[in-house]
């Protein structure tokens, strides 16, 4: 049975950890601008294309 308490702590440290995370990558603004990656590689194409011209 204490096995199952200690399973549940260390469940507890960890989503701790990684709410943690999450809040540092909100605040440094990781999540900023989502559109510009989805358009990116069709933007780096182009610009290929011209560099070789």
């Amino acid at each position: 049975m204490s096995v199952i308490y200690f399973l549940i702590g260390c469940s507890v440290v960890l989503a701790l950890i990684f709410l943690i995370a999450f809040f540092w990558a909100q605040r440094t603004g990781q999540n900023e601008d989502l559109y510009t990656p989805s358009v990116r590689i069709l933007l780096d194409e182009e610009s290929m294309e011209q560099d070789d011209n």
